[in-house]
């Protein structure tokens, strides 16, 4: 449980507190997350998350990342249930050998595998999120049923009870989901992913090397992360996509199938900012629909 103090305390005394170090620069206004100096000079990310469970279920995504090996993260650096604490990554610019570097190693980081379809990360929560909607890492063995039941049809309802998707529009998320399983491809085994890799989560280090933050970590489908960083932009994608596919080839056909993986995170923005994100869903469905 929280106690009053630390749930009204500022980021500079929650970092002092879950470091043990005294903190000698932090900002004056309210963020999240907020660069706090500690003493020695060293600068760390303060994040606060006021959802029940939503830090646990970070510290655990980035930590299950980190045991891979692969894609490096920020290290976390202390953490409570409300307040988590992390490495700052300093940033410069994207570069075509990070890039490729990055793929080879989102492919390994994938193919270090998960126990099942919506497996949570170890000590992480059932009940997760992606970004501030809710994420339920139910199991499953099945993709084409799994990802229908827990990534489209969920926020599909969502998107409907706030009036961003009208009712009738439903149906054709129905349809594509009744014809997933000759759209998947290929079955997998279930991946770990990064579960919510756009470009915003995509730090390039001043050191060459890409890290990555705020995962929504669950096993799944290795496209759902390619498909997630085409949909929203990445520098250098072809260089990723390149590295990635000398490290671990994709399944012929993938390039038919990312719209539907970009169901699931288009409908999570339906969810979050509105009718837009609702439009371009429905595009991607009647397109899937027409093939």
């Amino acid at each position: 449980m929280v106690n009053r103090d630390e749930a009204h305390e500022d980021p500079g005394r929650a970092a002092s507190r879950l470091t043990g170090r005294p903190v000698t620069g932090a900002p004056t206004a309210p963020g999240s997350p907020t660069e706090v100096t500690l003493d020695g000079g060293a600068r760390v990310m303060v994040k606060r998350g006021d959802a029940p469970g939503a830090v646990r279920a970070e510290v655990a995504g980035l930590r299950w990342l980190a045991a891979a090996d692969a894609v490096r993260v920020p290290a976390v650096l202390g953490h409570d249930e409300r307040w988590m604490v992390t490495e700052r990554v300093p940033t410069g610019r994207p570069d075509p050998g990070a890039a490729l570097r990055f793929g080879r190693a989102l492919a390994a980081l994938h193919a270090s595998g998960a126990p099942h379809l919506g497996a949570a990360p170890p000590d992480g929560p059932e009940d997760a999120f992606i970004g501030l909607a809710p994420m339920r890492n139910a199991p499953g063995t099945d993709w084409p049923r799994w990802y229908a039941e827990h990534r489209v049809l969920p926020y599909v309802r969502g998107a409907v009870d706030r009036g961003t998707l009208r009712q009738h529009e439903a149906a054709v998320f129905e349809r594509v989901c009744t014809r997933l399983p000759e759209l998947a491809g290929p079955a997998e085994p279930p991946a770990r992913l990064h579960g919510d890799l756009w470009n915003g989560n995509v730090l390039w280090g001043v050191d060459g090397e890409v890290r990555l933050i705020d995962p929504a970590a669950h096993g799944g489908h290795r496209e759902t992360d390619l498909a997630m960083l085409e949909l929203f932009g990445c520098p250098h994608l072809d260089r990723v996509l390149a590295g990635y596919e000398e490290a671990a080839p994709l399944a012929p056909g993938r390039r038919e199938r990312v719209g539907l993986h970009q169901l699931f995170p288009l409908l999570v923005h339906a969810v979050l900012f509105g009718r837009g994100y609702a439009e371009q869903a429905l595009t991607v469905a009647r397109d899937a629909l027409a093939a």
